[in-house]
């Protein structure tokens, strides 16, 4: 599968308790992609789309952006990854390998 064909894929759709556990393990990571005063140009979108089929768990620093909540779903959106969070200006994504999963998301138990 090319870089093309994943970041084209739709986002993984999360539950609030996978998205939590997600901000937990991103919780030590350092932001390993920089958003700086050009915004989401195509060289950040391919060194994003780098960083996700490596880790899978990225976070992304925003550098003084005019709507976060807006360029953080803009991110998610053109990446393929899903929005786990939002800290600051630390956007968190996540988007599974497409070949080999690393991180296994948690499921409900059902009684």
């Amino acid at each position: 599968m090319d870089a093309k064909s994943v970041a084209s894929a739709p986002a993984p759709a999360l539950a609030s308790y996978q998205r939590k556990a997600l901000r937990g393990l991103a919780n030590p990571l350092r932001p390993i992609v920089h958003v700086g005063e050009a915004g989401v140009s195509d060289p950040v979108l391919r060194a994003l789309d780098e960083a996700l089929l490596a880790h899978e768990l990225v976070k992304v620093r925003l550098l003084a952006p005019e709507d976060k909540k807006a360029t953080a779903r803009a991110i998610a959106d053109r990446s393929g990854a899903a929005l786990c969070g939002l800290v600051g200006h630390t956007v968190i994504l996540y988007r599974p390998h497409p070949e080999d999963p690393r991180i296994e998301l948690p499921e409900r138990q059902t009684d």
